[in-house]
C-alpha cells in the first residue's frame, strides 16, 4: 500500500486516538498535551514554536508521525546550541529557522519517531530532511529521543550529542528513612538538617493528584510558576489556560506538591506521572524560606515515589546540586542533521571532541556519589 507524508501546522489536524496509539501512552507526548500547548498559543509561531508535524498516512490512516516545530530561537529546548548559531552568524549565515523534534519546554526523554517499524521511522527522517531543503531550514534536531531510536537516527546520518541529567532511582525503599540510610553519613546529616529546618518553619506538605487538584490549586500553581520566571528576568512560557486545559484533559497524570503554613499555600510544584516514572516539571513560591525549594521540588517528589512504588524521579535538566539530594547523573542524547556542507563536518568534529569530555564529567560526578559503598 502506498504511503503519503504530509506536513501539518496543527496537531488538531491529526485524529487524537491515532496519534495516541503511536505515542506509547506517554502523557507528555499525548495529543492532549501537545494540542493544549498549541491551542493556548504557548507553542505557536508568535512564540517561536511553529508546528510542522509530519504524518505518514496509509489508506487514510495514520501509521507514523513526528512532533516537529520550526524554531527561530533555541529557547525552551535544554540542548544548548547557541555556539553553533553564533558560528553561523560570524560567517554571515542564518542558523534560524531550524527544525526541532521535541516536546516544547520539556527536557524529558521519550519517543520522537512515532512508528510501528524501523522502515517508517526512516521515511519520517527522510521527509524531515526534504522539508528542510524545500523550506530553507538550516538543520534538523531530534531532542531527547529514546535509546531504541538511536540506531535509526545514526543510520539516517544524524550526529549524536551527549548531555547529562540527574535522576533518582527507587530500588524499593520502604520509606524515606530507608532512602536516607543508603546515603553517606555527611549527606544524610545535611539532608535531615535541611528537612528539619523547613519543618521548624511550620511548613507542611500535601501531594494532590487527579481530581484532588482544584481550580484554586491550579491558579496558585500558575502564580508560583510565573513568579519563578519573573524573578530570573524571563518571560513565562506557559499561561493559566494551559494549566487548566492540562488538568481538564490529563488530570490523572498530574501530581501537585503543595507547601502550606497554617493552611495557607506558599509553594507548589507540578509533576507528571507516566507509569513507573515521575517527571518534575514546574515550581515556584510566594516567599523565600531556606530549603523550601529542594524540599518541594525534590524530596517531596521522592517521598511520593516511595509511597506509590514509582521507580524513577526525573528532576529536570541540569543541576549538580541534585547529586547531594540523591540523584545520580545519567546520559541523555540528541541527534542533529546539519545541511550546510561546511558546517556539517565542522560540527561533527566538534561533537567528536566534546563527547569524551561529557563522559569524563559523568565519571567524575559518579566518583562523588552520595551513596554509601556496599
Amino acid at each position: 500500500m502506498t504511503c503519503e507524508i504530509v506536513c501539518l501546522e496543527s496537531i488538531s489536524a491529526i485524529p487524537a486516538r491515532q496519534w495516541d496509539d503511536l505515542a506509547q501512552g506517554n502523557p507528555l507526548l499525548s495529543h492532549s498535551y501537545l494540542e493544549a500547548l498549541e491551542a493556548t498559543h504557548c507553542a505557536a509561531p508568535r512564540t517561536g514554536w511553529a508546528a510542522r508535524h509530519l504524518a505518514l498516512l496509509r489508506g487514510g490512516s495514520l501509521r507514523a508521525a513526528m512532533p516537529l516545530y520550526a524554531k527561530n530561537h533555541s529557547r525552551g529546548e535544554y540542548v544548548f546550541d547557541h555556539a553553533w548559531a553564533n558560528a553561523y552568524a560570524r560567517y554571515g549565515m542564518s542558523y534560524y529557522p531550524k527544525l526541532v523534534s521535541a516536546v516544547p519546554f520539556t527536557p524529558v526523554p521519550g519517543p520522537r519517531l512515532l512508528a510501528y517499524d524501523r522502515h517508517d521511522q526512516l521515511l519520517l527522517l527522510e521527509a524531515a530532511k526534504q522539508l528542510l531543503r524545500e523550506q530553507g531550514y538550516s538543520s534538523l534536531h531530534i531532542l531527547f529521543p529514546q535509546e531504541d531510536e538511536l540506531g535509526v537516527l545514526q543510520q539516517a546520518g544524524l550526529l549524536l550529542r551527549s548531555n547529562i541529567q540527574f535522576h533518582w532511582q527507587n530500588p524499593g525503599y520502604r520509606d524515606m528513612d530507608a532512602f536516607l540510610a543508603a546515603l553517606t553519613q555527611p549527606k544524610r546529616k545535611k539532608l535531615r538538617q535541611d528537612r528539619r529546618r523547613v519543618s521548624q518553619a511550620g511548613i507542611e506538605f500535601r501531594a494532590l493528584a487527579g481530581p484532588q487538584i482544584t481550580g484554586a490549586t491550579l491558579r496558585f500553581l500558575y502564580l508560583c510558576y510565573m513568579q519563578t520566571y519573573l524573578e530570573h528576568g524571563n518571560t513565562p512560557y506557559l499561561n493559566l489556560d494551559f494549566f487548566e486545559r492540562l488538568h481538564d484533559r490529563l488530570a490523572s497524570a498530574m501530581v501537585v506538591i503543595l507547601a502550606e503554613r497554617a493552611g495557607v499555600p506558599i509553594a507548589a510544584a507540578l509533576n507528571i506521572r507516566h507509569g513507573d516514572r515521575l517527571y518534575g516539571r514546574y515550581w515556584g513560591c510566594t516567599e523565600s524560606i531556606p530549603g523550601l525549594h529542594f524540599e518541594t521540588c525534590y524530596m517531596q517528589g521522592m517521598e511520593y515515589c516511595i509511597a506509590h512504588g514509582i521507580r524513577v524521579f526525573e528532576g529536570g535538566a541540569q543541576g549538580e546540586h541534585k547529586l547531594a539530594r540523591g540523584m545520580l547523573p545519567v546520559r541523555t542524547l540528541s541527534a542533529h542533521w546539519i545541511e550546510d556542507p561546511v558546517f556539517g563536518p565542522a560540527i561533527a568534529d566538534f561533537l567528536e571532541k566534546e563527547t569524551p569530555f561529557v563522559q569524563q564529567y559523568l565519571n567524575e560526578l559518579m566518583e562523588h556519589s552520595p551513596y554509601r559503598t556496599p
